[in-house]
């Protein structure tokens, strides 16, 4: 394949999204079905396509006291697209970089999700809602920090609740910690995640989204603040 290549952060990011993802996602280690680390294969893809001189080039990295090489970008950009695209071909496991090509399950999961996420975002701007907490009782610390899920729902917690958690890889079953009956439950829940976030509370690295290292105080003071405002 030729590519119209530039020494630029820009063709880095492009070039891993739209060219990079579906070539890995033909590798063999892929297509079995398999677990394998994501690097390696990137590694051997990218050097198909570009010269050791290439890939060394520096570029300015995020950081504007340092560069990186066009190699290390698109290995980043890889890893970045792998787990975060939503049409990402993959499945993020997590351990050391692991990955696994979504089945045919996982893609109609996603389909639901979104399908149901939409139900939601339709409904949000007419009626109240629910802000959730939940977590699993491994991870449950009294009065201390530890992991909590933290979303909303229009309809019933415990069925949402449910829903999230079928079919995932965990060998216990998710506790409710509370809930929270709230006017514009769209608005409240971003701005309790934008809160978190900015306090460094977003477990960034984990499969999943919307978790957080907090305690049900610290939520019950965001939402009690905000809602308040």
């Amino acid at each position: 394949m030729a590519i119209e290549f530039e020494p630029t952060k820009s063709f880095c990011y492009r070039f891993a999204r739209y060219e990079l993802l579906d070539e890995i996602a033909k590798e063999p280690e892929a297509v079995s079905g398999a677990q394998f680390k994501m690097i390696d294969i990137a590694k051997r893809v990218i050097e198909k396509h570009l010269t050791p001189g290439q890939l060394a080039i520096e570029i300015p990295a995020a950081e504007a006291d340092r560069t990186d090489t066009v190699y290390s970008a698109l290995k980043f950009f890889v890893a970045l697209h792998a787990k975060r695209l939503t049409n990402s071909p993959f499945t993020w496991l997590g351990n050391g970089g692991m990955y696994r090509l979504k089945s045919e399950t996982d893609i109609q999961q996603e389909m639901e999700e979104a399908e149901l996420d939409a139900e939601e975002v339709e409904d949000v701007t007419e009626f109240d809602g629910w802000i959730y907490a939940f977590s699993f009782p491994v991870l449950v610390k009294d009065g201390l920090v530890f992991p909590i899920k933290i979303g909303m729902t229009t309809k019933d917690v415990e069925g949402r609740v449910a829903y999230q958690c079928k079919g995932s890889a965990t060998f216990d079953n998710p506790v409710i910690l509370s809930r929270w009956q709230v006017r514009r439950v769209g608005a409240v829940e971003s701005a309790i995640h934008a809160t978190l976030k900015s306090r460094g509370k977003w477990r960034e690295n984990v499969p999943g989204t919307e978790w957080f290292d907090t305690t049900l105080a610290e939520i019950e003071a965001i939402i009690k603040f905000v809602t308040q405002s």
